[in-house]
């Protein structure tokens, strides 16, 4: 594994008071890693925390190397402190069973509409209701208090919350503004009943000051553009934008004077091949002429890295990085993240 010095150009102080942390990002950026790792990292001294997915991928099981998770909250990773986090990976059918079940007491009438295929024919023709539902299940952990599923305010006052951050694996970028706000477009269609009630609730949770929306980026031009037009498109739906994750940030292994010279071309080969050759290599010659050409390829990437670094760092929001990871998977993976995310501030 390669791993470097984190620079954090923000600060995690503005996102140090959310409750929930929604994670999206470009496709291929590591959106579901990143949100494993900072449910992780908030979890760190003793919290719990509950990492729900809402895309039906079961992407956090794969990336633990576990089988499919049921539609339960089920303890998956512990954190430094004896922290723990519990993985939901969740579902339409599933969540309006559990819905009307907890709030009022109709699992058979949830059971009779999957049987008629109601579920799904009303995901399908009214997309906004599987999101409405997804994002339901969501908030109502936020707001659940400890020993009381099902309303909040049934809960004695002071009763602490049953998880101390929720982090939402969300859809990419591309699909993120619509998915958030579809329960507040849902509330104003509908005026009143059951189905504005549960919107309304979902929306004040999303639209809270103790909401942040993170985007997962790259050290690369496409990801770094659609983060600075998913932040604007948060923003203007009057939604609050959280940090810039920065993955997979490769180590850099020349100081500025070398890189420079490896990007010119500019490099004394005949010291390369020096070193190599009192290193013991063979062909130290031709060794060092291919290494020129790797550190130019280096130099040229590191220079667009930090151009891209710039720009996101003028963005205006807290960045944080994450190491590229050249070995190591699964859990072990997601600590080693979570901890380079712990020193730059979070869940602490």
């Amino acid at each position: 594994m390669s791993e470097r010095e984190h620079r954090s150009p923000g600060s995690w102080g503005p996102c140090a008071d959310a409750r929930l942390h929604i994670v999206t990002g470009k496709g291929g950026t590591g959106k579901t890693t990143a949100a494993a790792a900072l449910a992780t990292a908030l979890a760190s001294g003793g919290r719990r925390t509950l990492l729900v997915e809402v895309e039906g991928r079961q992407g956090v099981a794969a990336l633990l190397e576990r089988s499919p998770l049921p539609y339960e909250e089920r303890t998956m990773l512990s954190a430094p402190g004896g922290g723990t986090v519990s993985v939901l990976a969740a579902d339409p059918e599933s969540a309006l069973m559990e819905y009307l079940e907890l709030f009022y007491g109709m699992r058979r009438a949830g059971q009779a509409l999957t049987r008629l295929g109601a579920v799904d024919f009303a995901t399908t023709v009214a997309p906004g209701v599987r999101d409405v539902l997804l994002t339901g299940k969501a908030t109502e952990a936020v707001r659940r208090r400890k020993g009381h599923r099902g309303r909040p305010s049934s809960a004695p006052a002071g009763t602490p919350f049953a998880y101390d951050a929720v982090v939402m694996d969300a859809p990419p970028t591309g699909r993120i503004g619509r998915f958030l706000n579809v329960n507040a477009e849902v509330a104003g269609l509908a005026k009143v009943g059951p189905v504005h009630d549960h919107a309304a609730r979902a929306a004040e949770v999303i639209r809270s000051d103790r909401t942040r929306v993170h985007v997962v980026t790259l050290l690369e031009e496409m990801p770094a553009q659609e983060t600075a037009d998913g932040l604007d498109e948060l923003a203007g739906l009057g939604l609050h934008p959280g940090a810039v994750l920065v993955n997979m940030v490769r180590p850099r292994l020349l100081g500025d004077a070398d890189l420079e010279a490896a990007r010119a071309g500019t490099l004394d080969r005949a010291s390369l091949a020096a070193g190599l050759a009192a290193a013991g290599l063979p062909e130290p010659e031709d060794l060092a002429a291919g290494l020129e050409g790797e550190l130019h390829t280096h130099a040229v990437r590191t220079e667009l890295e930090e151009r891209v670094r710039g720009e996101l760092t003028a963005l205006g929001r807290p960045v944080l990085e994450m190491p590229r990871l050249e070995r190591g998977s699964g859990e072990q993976a997601v600590q080693r993240l979570a901890r380079a995310l712990t020193d730059q501030g979070v869940g602490r």
